[in-house]
């Protein structure tokens, strides 16, 4: 199933289950109880938003060989962590906004995971049951910022610098995705989640020692090599293979 989460009127937001006529609409959410309705929204007329609103998004870092090569780095022994702010979460054709304080921002594309319900010291064996799916990321990160504060929060965290969608995907395994970057149609990324260092379930094992999930909460699972930088007026589209792509212009902040 995907499941995608749409505006239906005005400021009405609902989530909903993609079928071949459009979008079903449901009441309620996935990660409580749900119920479908008579209505059905045609793709043509569905204005998609992010496919989930998470209290937050835990990243990892340098969990691609390649990637962890071209920033000169050795891999880690344990997954690195660090979390990007709910406030930095948009949809499919939202703008990402370059902040001035930034003059080199890149893409990142990444397999994101949706938490289904409250996980805390889960063992990796375990992991199945606790996540709802899979969805389509961009670590959009100031890079200058990264590098000169010698952290991630701030480079991370801007407003719009979170592309997630376009759906949840609840069918998949994560081994053997085919991910994909490009930048006004030139490819930047390509890789295959079947490369990462630390697979789904280690991540989430990790991390909920250290922190509980919640219900909705997302973690990227880190990126493959060739990021580089965004300008303004640029359309960047990130693809996970079986999920589908978020495609997002680039606009100038101030």
């Amino acid at each position: 199933m995907k499941i995608v989460r749409v505006r239906i009127a005005g400021d009405e937001i609902a989530y909903g289950a993609v079928e071949e006529e459009g979008i079903r609409v449901h009441v309620g959410s996935p990660f409580v109880a749900w119920e479908p309705t008579e209505a059905i929204i045609p793709f043509t007329e569905a204005q998609l938003l992010s496919p989930v609103f998470p209290t937050k998004i835990v990243c990892v870092g340098k969990n691609y060989a390649d990637h962890a090569a071209e920033m000169g780095s050795e891999l880690p022994s344990d997954p690195i962590i660090f979390i990007k702010p709910a406030t930095a979460v948009i949809g499919p054709d939202t703008p990402i906004v370059l902040p001035p304080d930034s003059e080199e921002v890149h893409h990142e594309v990444e397999l994101a995971v949706v938490i289904g319900k409250v996980t805390r010291n889960v063992a990796a064996e375990d992991v199945g049951p606790h996540i709802l799916g899979y969805t389509a990321a961009n670590d959009v990160t100031a890079r200058d910022l990264q590098r000169a504060d010698g952290q991630w929060a701030r480079a991370k965290g801007f407003d719009t610098f979170c592309p997630l969608g376009p759906a949840i995907e609840t069918e998949l395994d994560p081994r053997g995705l085919k991910v994909r970057c490009t930048v006004n149609g030139e490819i930047r990324q390509e890789g295959n989640t079947e490369d990462m260092v630390f697979g789904v379930a280690e991540l989430v094992e990790f991390i909920s020692r250290v922190m509980t999930l919640l219900p909705g909460d997302v973690v990227l699972t880190g990126t493959p090599a060739g990021v580089g930088p965004i300008e303004a007026g640029d359309i960047v589209e990130v693809n996970i293979e079986r999920i589908g792509s978020v495609r997002n212009p680039v606009v100038a902040g101030r």
